[in-house]
Protein backbone atom coordinates (compact mmCIF):
# COMPACT_ATOMS: atom_id res chain seq x y z
CA UNK A 1 0.00 0.00 0.00
CA UNK A 2 1.05 3.57 -0.48
CA UNK A 3 0.77 5.20 2.97
CA UNK A 4 0.63 9.02 3.54
CA UNK A 5 1.93 10.10 7.14
CA UNK A 6 0.35 13.62 8.24
CA UNK A 7 2.27 15.27 11.21
CA UNK A 8 2.81 18.89 12.83
CA UNK A 9 5.64 17.64 14.57
CA UNK A 10 8.30 15.30 13.44
CA UNK A 11 11.89 16.34 14.84
CA UNK A 12 10.91 16.63 18.73
CA UNK A 13 12.43 13.50 19.40
CA UNK A 14 10.93 13.85 23.06
CA UNK A 15 7.05 14.07 21.54
CA UNK A 16 4.91 11.02 22.49
CA UNK A 17 3.49 11.86 18.95
CA UNK A 18 6.64 12.21 17.21
CA UNK A 19 7.86 8.87 18.95
CA UNK A 20 4.66 7.26 17.75
CA UNK A 21 4.68 8.25 13.76
CA UNK A 22 8.11 7.25 13.65
CA UNK A 23 7.57 3.68 15.09
CA UNK A 24 4.35 2.92 13.00
CA UNK A 25 6.92 4.47 10.13
CA UNK A 26 9.19 1.59 10.65
CA UNK A 27 6.46 -0.95 11.69
CA UNK A 28 5.00 -0.39 7.98
CA UNK A 29 8.15 -0.03 6.01
CA UNK A 30 8.89 -3.45 7.20
CA UNK A 31 5.45 -5.05 6.64
CA UNK A 32 6.30 -4.42 2.38
CA UNK A 33 4.48 -1.02 2.59
CA UNK A 34 5.84 2.24 0.79
CA UNK A 35 5.31 4.77 3.56
CA UNK A 36 5.93 8.95 3.15
CA UNK A 37 5.82 11.83 6.08
CA UNK A 38 4.17 15.13 5.22
CA UNK A 39 5.35 17.74 8.07
CA UNK A 40 6.49 21.39 9.01
CA UNK A 41 9.88 22.28 8.15
CA UNK A 42 11.84 23.51 10.95
CA UNK A 43 12.60 27.11 9.04
CA UNK A 44 11.11 29.21 6.13
CA UNK A 45 12.74 26.91 3.18
CA UNK A 46 10.40 23.70 2.36
CA UNK A 47 12.50 20.54 1.39
CA UNK A 48 12.67 16.83 0.16
CA UNK A 49 14.45 14.38 2.84
CA UNK A 50 14.36 11.03 1.35
CA UNK A 51 10.41 9.75 2.32
CA UNK A 52 10.09 12.83 4.52
CA UNK A 53 8.33 16.48 2.89
CA UNK A 54 8.88 19.13 4.79
CA UNK A 55 6.94 22.75 4.04
CA UNK A 56 8.42 25.64 5.18
CA UNK A 57 6.24 27.10 8.75
CA UNK A 58 6.75 29.79 11.48
CA UNK A 59 6.82 29.12 15.24
CA UNK A 60 4.19 29.57 17.51
CA UNK A 61 6.38 28.86 20.67
CA UNK A 62 3.85 31.23 22.98
CA UNK A 63 1.14 29.02 21.98
CA UNK A 64 2.57 25.68 22.46
CA UNK A 65 6.45 24.48 22.16
CA UNK A 66 8.00 23.06 19.30
CA UNK A 67 4.46 24.11 17.49
CA UNK A 68 5.02 25.63 14.12
CA UNK A 69 2.46 26.85 11.61
CA UNK A 70 2.86 26.36 7.44
CA UNK A 71 2.83 29.75 5.23
CA UNK A 72 1.26 27.59 2.28
CA UNK A 73 -0.86 24.82 1.83
CA UNK A 74 -0.50 24.59 -1.89
CA UNK A 75 3.46 23.94 -2.22
CA UNK A 76 4.88 21.97 -5.36
CA UNK A 77 5.45 18.99 -2.70
CA UNK A 78 2.37 18.75 -2.05
CA UNK A 79 1.57 18.10 -5.48
CA UNK A 80 3.98 16.28 -5.87
CA UNK A 81 2.72 14.00 -3.00
CA UNK A 82 -1.22 14.19 -5.09
CA UNK A 83 0.61 13.02 -8.00
CA UNK A 84 1.93 9.98 -5.87
CA UNK A 85 -1.74 9.11 -5.36
CA UNK A 86 -1.82 7.58 -1.76
CA UNK A 87 -3.86 4.80 -0.82
CA UNK A 88 -4.83 6.10 2.58
CA UNK A 89 -4.06 8.91 4.56
CA UNK A 90 -3.04 8.71 8.26
CA UNK A 91 -3.61 12.05 10.01
CA UNK A 92 -1.33 12.73 13.41
CA UNK A 93 -2.26 15.96 14.49
CA UNK A 94 -5.70 17.82 14.31
CA UNK A 95 -4.57 21.37 13.24
CA UNK A 96 -2.22 22.54 10.67
CA UNK A 97 -1.03 19.40 9.27
CA UNK A 98 -4.42 18.27 9.26
CA UNK A 99 -5.23 20.76 6.00
CA UNK A 100 -2.67 18.68 4.22
CA UNK A 101 -4.59 15.85 4.50
CA UNK A 102 -7.51 17.61 3.73
CA UNK A 103 -6.55 18.74 0.53
CA UNK A 104 -4.85 15.99 -0.66
CA UNK A 105 -7.79 13.36 0.42
CA UNK A 106 -10.48 15.58 -1.59
CA UNK A 107 -8.14 15.01 -4.95
CA UNK A 108 -7.17 11.88 -4.92
CA UNK A 109 -10.19 10.35 -3.36
CA UNK A 110 -7.95 8.59 -0.70
CA UNK A 111 -9.51 7.73 3.00
CA UNK A 112 -8.63 9.48 5.97
CA UNK A 113 -7.13 7.81 9.48
CA UNK A 114 -7.03 9.82 12.13
CA UNK A 115 -5.07 9.20 15.49
CA UNK A 116 -6.43 11.24 18.59
CA UNK A 117 -3.61 11.67 19.87
CA UNK A 118 -3.90 14.36 22.78
CA UNK A 119 -6.83 15.26 25.20
CA UNK A 120 -7.00 18.97 25.02
CA UNK A 121 -9.59 19.90 27.92
CA UNK A 122 -6.44 20.34 30.36
CA UNK A 123 -4.53 22.82 27.49
CA UNK A 124 -7.84 25.12 27.13
CA UNK A 125 -8.10 25.60 30.91
CA UNK A 126 -5.04 27.92 30.57
CA UNK A 127 -7.70 30.18 28.07
CA UNK A 128 -10.91 29.39 29.32
CA UNK A 129 -11.00 29.35 32.95
CA UNK A 130 -14.48 27.76 32.92
CA UNK A 131 -13.59 24.07 32.67
CA UNK A 132 -17.26 22.99 31.60
CA UNK A 133 -16.80 25.70 28.76
CA UNK A 134 -13.52 24.23 27.91
CA UNK A 135 -14.56 20.84 27.64
CA UNK A 136 -17.55 21.99 25.59
CA UNK A 137 -15.37 24.09 22.90
CA UNK A 138 -13.23 21.06 22.03
CA UNK A 139 -16.07 18.70 22.13
CA UNK A 140 -17.36 20.63 19.19
CA UNK A 141 -14.02 21.25 17.47
CA UNK A 142 -13.33 17.63 17.93
CA UNK A 143 -16.48 16.84 15.58
CA UNK A 144 -16.09 19.59 13.40
CA UNK A 145 -12.42 18.52 12.05
CA UNK A 146 -13.17 14.67 12.26
CA UNK A 147 -16.09 14.46 10.39
CA UNK A 148 -15.16 13.64 7.61
CA UNK A 149 -12.32 11.00 8.64
CA UNK A 150 -13.38 7.40 7.58
CA UNK A 151 -11.70 6.07 11.20
CA UNK A 152 -10.33 7.17 14.19
CA UNK A 153 -7.59 5.08 16.40
CA UNK A 154 -7.92 6.23 19.99
CA UNK A 155 -4.50 5.14 21.95
CA UNK A 156 -6.78 4.08 24.54
CA UNK A 157 -10.70 2.92 25.93
CA UNK A 158 -10.27 6.34 27.66
CA UNK A 159 -9.63 8.51 24.62
CA UNK A 160 -12.49 6.41 22.73
CA UNK A 161 -14.93 7.24 25.76
CA UNK A 162 -14.18 10.89 25.63
CA UNK A 163 -14.63 10.83 22.03
CA UNK A 164 -17.98 9.21 22.34
CA UNK A 165 -18.75 11.94 24.80
CA UNK A 166 -18.44 14.45 22.71
CA UNK A 167 -20.81 12.77 20.24
CA UNK A 168 -18.06 11.19 17.36
CA UNK A 169 -19.75 8.63 15.79
CA UNK A 170 -16.88 7.47 13.14
CA UNK A 171 -15.95 4.26 14.04
CA UNK A 172 -13.13 4.21 16.24
CA UNK A 173 -10.30 1.02 16.97
CA UNK A 174 -8.42 1.57 20.50
CA UNK A 175 -4.71 0.59 19.62
CA UNK A 176 -2.32 1.57 21.97
CA UNK A 177 1.10 2.84 20.09
CA UNK A 178 3.99 0.94 19.65
CA UNK A 179 7.39 1.66 21.65
CA UNK A 180 10.65 0.33 20.39
CA UNK A 181 11.60 -1.98 22.85
CA UNK A 182 15.62 -2.33 21.67
CA UNK A 183 17.03 0.20 23.66
CA UNK A 184 14.87 -0.60 26.89
CA UNK A 185 16.47 -4.18 27.27
CA UNK A 186 20.04 -2.61 27.18
CA UNK A 187 20.60 -2.76 30.77
CA UNK A 188 23.70 -0.57 32.22
CA UNK A 189 26.70 -1.93 35.13
CA UNK A 190 26.16 -1.45 38.46
CA UNK A 191 28.94 0.31 38.68
CA UNK A 192 27.98 2.74 35.62
CA UNK A 193 24.53 3.30 37.70
CA UNK A 194 26.24 4.33 41.01
CA UNK A 195 28.63 6.76 39.19
CA UNK A 196 25.75 8.36 37.27
CA UNK A 197 23.79 8.55 40.17
CA UNK A 198 26.52 10.08 41.85
CA UNK A 199 27.08 12.62 39.18
CA UNK A 200 23.82 13.82 40.00
CA UNK A 201 23.95 14.12 43.68
CA UNK A 202 22.22 11.31 44.90
CA UNK A 203 23.58 9.15 47.65
CA UNK A 204 24.37 5.31 46.86
CA UNK A 205 21.53 4.72 49.94
CA UNK A 206 18.74 6.72 48.42
CA UNK A 207 15.79 5.00 46.62
CA UNK A 208 15.15 7.43 43.86
CA UNK A 209 11.73 7.99 42.56
CA UNK A 210 12.47 9.22 38.78
CA UNK A 211 9.89 10.84 36.41
CA UNK A 212 10.83 11.17 32.61
CA UNK A 213 9.44 13.51 30.17
CA UNK A 214 8.18 16.73 29.22
CA UNK A 215 7.87 19.16 32.04
CA UNK A 216 4.43 20.66 31.37
CA UNK A 217 1.99 22.67 33.87
CA UNK A 218 -0.70 19.91 32.78
CA UNK A 219 1.56 17.02 33.41
CA UNK A 220 0.89 18.03 36.85
CA UNK A 221 4.15 17.27 38.57
CA UNK A 222 3.82 19.73 41.41
CA UNK A 223 1.27 17.22 43.48
CA UNK A 224 4.34 15.09 43.18
CA UNK A 225 6.68 17.41 45.21
CA UNK A 226 3.51 18.49 47.71
CA UNK A 227 2.70 14.84 48.64
CA UNK A 228 6.47 13.79 48.53
CA UNK A 229 7.32 16.73 51.22
CA UNK A 230 4.08 16.14 53.18
CA UNK A 231 4.74 12.31 53.64
CA UNK A 232 8.55 11.55 53.19
CA UNK A 233 10.55 12.83 56.11
CA UNK A 234 14.45 14.55 56.12
CA UNK A 235 15.63 11.39 57.68
CA UNK A 236 14.55 8.78 54.82
CA UNK A 237 16.57 8.17 52.41
CA UNK A 238 14.12 9.15 49.32
CA UNK A 239 15.40 11.11 46.27
CA UNK A 240 13.27 11.80 43.53
CA UNK A 241 15.07 12.29 40.04
CA UNK A 242 13.31 14.83 37.15
CA UNK A 243 14.50 14.10 33.37
CA UNK A 244 13.49 16.10 31.34
CA UNK A 245 12.79 19.76 30.48
CA UNK A 246 9.84 22.21 29.52
CA UNK A 247 8.04 25.67 30.32
CA UNK A 248 6.96 24.02 34.15
CA UNK A 249 10.64 23.49 34.79
CA UNK A 250 12.25 26.69 36.85
CA UNK A 251 8.61 26.92 38.72
CA UNK A 252 8.95 23.07 39.85
CA UNK A 253 12.75 24.01 41.27
CA UNK A 254 11.57 27.07 42.54
CA UNK A 255 8.76 24.66 44.51
CA UNK A 256 10.92 22.11 45.58
CA UNK A 257 13.18 24.63 47.40
CA UNK A 258 10.30 26.40 49.14
CA UNK A 259 8.98 22.44 50.43
CA UNK A 260 12.34 21.95 52.15
CA UNK A 261 12.72 19.36 49.91
CA UNK A 262 15.65 21.20 47.19
CA UNK A 263 18.20 18.38 48.49
CA UNK A 264 16.07 15.73 47.62
CA UNK A 265 15.33 16.49 43.93
CA UNK A 266 17.53 16.67 40.96
CA UNK A 267 16.55 18.05 37.70
CA UNK A 268 18.68 16.88 34.88
CA UNK A 269 16.90 18.79 32.09
CA UNK A 270 17.02 17.84 28.36
CA UNK A 271 18.90 14.67 27.59
CA UNK A 272 19.92 12.65 24.29
CA UNK A 273 17.40 10.50 22.92
CA UNK A 274 19.48 7.51 22.97
CA UNK A 275 20.40 7.96 26.87
CA UNK A 276 16.71 8.20 28.36
CA UNK A 277 16.79 4.37 28.89
CA UNK A 278 19.56 4.93 31.17
CA UNK A 279 18.18 7.49 33.17
CA UNK A 280 15.05 4.99 33.83
CA UNK A 281 17.36 2.53 35.27
CA UNK A 282 18.80 5.43 37.83
CA UNK A 283 15.19 4.82 39.45
CA UNK A 284 13.72 2.49 41.63
CA UNK A 285 9.92 2.73 41.13
CA UNK A 286 8.35 5.85 38.13
CA UNK A 287 6.05 7.87 39.30
CA UNK A 288 3.76 10.28 37.91
CA UNK A 289 0.81 12.70 38.61
CA UNK A 290 -0.50 13.30 35.19
CA UNK A 291 -3.81 13.01 34.51
CA UNK A 292 -3.19 14.95 30.89
CA UNK A 293 -2.12 11.52 28.91
CA UNK A 294 -3.73 9.57 26.31
CA UNK A 295 -1.74 6.69 26.07
CA UNK A 296 1.30 7.56 28.44
CA UNK A 297 4.40 6.37 26.44
CA UNK A 298 6.11 7.10 29.46
CA UNK A 299 4.67 4.61 31.49
CA UNK A 300 5.09 2.05 29.13
CA UNK A 301 9.02 2.20 28.99
CA UNK A 302 9.51 2.61 32.63
CA UNK A 303 8.18 -0.27 32.75
CA UNK A 304 10.05 -2.05 29.98
CA UNK A 305 13.13 -0.85 32.14
CA UNK A 306 12.00 -3.05 34.96
CA UNK A 307 10.34 -0.58 37.27
CA UNK A 308 7.78 -0.36 39.38
CA UNK A 309 4.98 2.49 38.69
CA UNK A 310 3.65 4.56 41.37
CA UNK A 311 1.33 6.99 39.34
CA UNK A 312 -2.37 8.86 39.64
CA UNK A 313 -5.22 6.65 39.15
CA UNK A 314 -6.02 7.68 35.44
CA UNK A 315 -7.98 5.23 32.99
CA UNK A 316 -5.08 5.47 30.53
CA UNK A 317 -3.64 3.26 33.12
CA UNK A 318 -5.98 -0.27 33.03
CA UNK A 319 -3.15 -2.69 31.90
CA UNK A 320 -0.10 -0.87 32.17
CA UNK A 321 -0.41 -0.67 36.33
CA UNK A 322 -1.91 -3.38 37.87
CA UNK A 323 -1.73 -2.79 41.28
CA UNK A 324 -0.33 -4.89 43.91
CA UNK A 325 1.94 -6.29 41.10
CA UNK A 326 3.97 -4.06 39.22
CA UNK A 327 3.11 -0.76 41.19
CA UNK A 328 0.14 1.01 42.38
CA UNK A 329 -1.92 3.64 42.17
CA UNK A 330 -3.06 6.72 44.32
CA UNK A 331 -5.50 9.61 44.70
CA UNK A 332 -4.14 12.00 47.38
CA UNK A 333 -0.87 12.30 49.81
CA UNK A 334 -1.65 8.79 52.26
CA UNK A 335 -1.87 6.65 49.09
CA UNK A 336 0.79 7.87 47.95
CA UNK A 337 3.05 7.28 50.88
CA UNK A 338 1.32 4.37 51.26
CA UNK A 339 2.07 3.06 47.69
CA UNK A 340 6.04 3.86 48.53
CA UNK A 341 5.53 1.75 51.31
CA UNK A 342 4.22 -0.92 49.53
CA UNK A 343 7.08 -1.14 47.05
CA UNK A 344 9.49 -1.02 48.93
CA UNK A 345 8.17 -3.44 52.14
CA UNK A 346 9.68 -6.59 50.14
CA UNK A 347 12.51 -7.20 47.86
CA UNK A 348 10.68 -10.34 46.76
CA UNK A 349 8.00 -8.44 45.69
CA UNK A 350 10.39 -5.79 43.81
CA UNK A 351 11.67 -8.69 41.84
CA UNK A 352 8.44 -10.21 40.76
CA UNK A 353 7.14 -6.68 39.85
CA UNK A 354 10.13 -6.09 37.56
CA UNK A 355 9.42 -8.67 35.98
CA UNK A 356 5.47 -8.44 35.62
CA UNK A 357 6.15 -4.71 34.15
CA UNK A 358 8.59 -6.18 31.52
CA UNK A 359 5.94 -8.25 30.75
CA UNK A 360 3.44 -5.15 30.34
CA UNK A 361 5.82 -3.54 28.31
CA UNK A 362 5.89 -6.64 25.60
CA UNK A 363 2.68 -6.17 24.45
CA UNK A 364 3.30 -2.17 22.94
CA UNK A 365 6.26 -3.38 21.05
CA UNK A 366 5.91 -1.45 17.29
CA UNK A 367 5.49 -4.83 15.76
CA UNK A 368 2.27 -5.40 17.08
CA UNK A 369 1.53 -2.01 16.54
CA UNK A 370 2.18 -1.77 12.76
CA UNK A 371 0.28 -4.86 12.30
CA UNK A 372 -3.61 -3.28 14.06
CA UNK A 373 -3.11 -0.16 12.01
CA UNK A 374 -2.47 -2.14 8.64
CA UNK A 375 -5.33 -3.90 9.39
CA UNK A 376 -7.25 -0.57 9.91
CA UNK A 377 -6.04 0.95 7.09
CA UNK A 378 -7.11 -2.60 4.69
CA UNK A 379 -10.68 -2.16 6.22
CA UNK A 380 -10.84 1.40 5.34
CA UNK A 381 -9.80 1.14 1.79
CA UNK A 382 -11.99 -1.71 1.23
CA UNK A 383 -15.16 0.07 2.46
CA UNK A 384 -14.07 3.41 0.39
CA UNK A 385 -13.86 1.07 -2.66
CA UNK A 386 -17.40 -0.52 -2.06
CA UNK A 387 -18.84 3.14 -1.23
CA UNK A 388 -17.38 4.17 -4.59
CA UNK A 389 -19.25 1.06 -6.43
CA UNK A 390 -22.06 1.26 -4.50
Amino acid sequence: MKILLTTDLYTTETNGVVTSVKNLTGSLIARGHEVKILTLAEGIHSYQMDNVYYIRSLPLGKVYPDVRMPTSYRHRLIHQLVEWRPDVIHSQCEFFSFQFAHYIARETGAPIVHTYHTLYEQYVAYVLPMKGLGEKAVGTLSRLRLKEVKHIIAPTKKVEDTLREYGIQTPISVIPSGIRLEQHLDHMTDEDRAQRRQALGIRPDRRVLVNVGRLGYEKNFDEILRYFAQTVSKEENYHILVVGDGPAREDLQKQAQELGIGDKVAFTGMVPPNQVHQYYQLGDVFVSASTSETQGLTYVEAAANGLPLLCRRDPCLKDVVIPGENGYMFTNAEEFRQGLDDIFADEGWLGRASHHSRTVAARFGKEAFGAAVEKVYKTVCQTSMQEEWA
